[in-house]
């Protein structure tokens, strides 16, 4: 029992430790300590989803493709983890992933605009022009000012 404990205090540690790294911009430092948490506990979720959200910052997009996909294995009802996913599949020009992922985030948190206006630019690029113009407009409905823009770009 007291070695269960130290381990989560440890992987608490680190995971705070790497919480602070990341708030100041050092992101190399703070994916080597979700990485510690993460070994200290490989089902600390909030780890694997700051750790992906890091990856994606440095551009690594099989790595943060990786944790989120892991942060989404552990907790089905984490809709950042689905909106990040997407995001990450977007770049990697995978389309039809990234709208899927957004229509799953977007049923767990309908007001995610982030989601809409990223399910509106892939729909774009699958030539899906009716439902993009109808997602930028929700984005924008629930605030998003990139769909603004966007939506004058692609929905003319």
């Amino acid at each position: 029992m007291i070695t269960c404990s130290t381990w989560a205090q440890s992987a608490n540690a680190y995971f705070d430790k790497a919480m602070s790294k990341a708030e100041a911009g050092n992101t190399k430092a703070a994916i080597a300590d979700y990485t510690k948490a993460i070994n200290l506990n490989s089902k600390f979720v909030e780890a694997y989803q700051n750790r992906g959200v890091a990856k994606l910052k440095l551009n690594d997009l099989k790595g943060a493709l990786s944790d989120f996909s892991k942060t989404i294995e552990l907790d089905t009802m984490n809709a950042d983890a689905f909106t990040g996913r997407a995001n990450v599949n977007y770049k990697l020009q995978n389309y039809q992933g990234a709208i899927d992922d957004c229509t799953s985030s977007l049923g767990l948190n309908p007001k995610d605009y982030v989601a809409y206006n990223l399910r509106a630019l892939a729909y774009n690029k699958m030539g899906d022009k009716k439902n993009a113009c109808k997602d930028f407009s929700k984005a924008i409905e629930l605030g998003s000012q990139s769909a603004i823009k966007n939506k004058a770009t692609f929905c003319k």
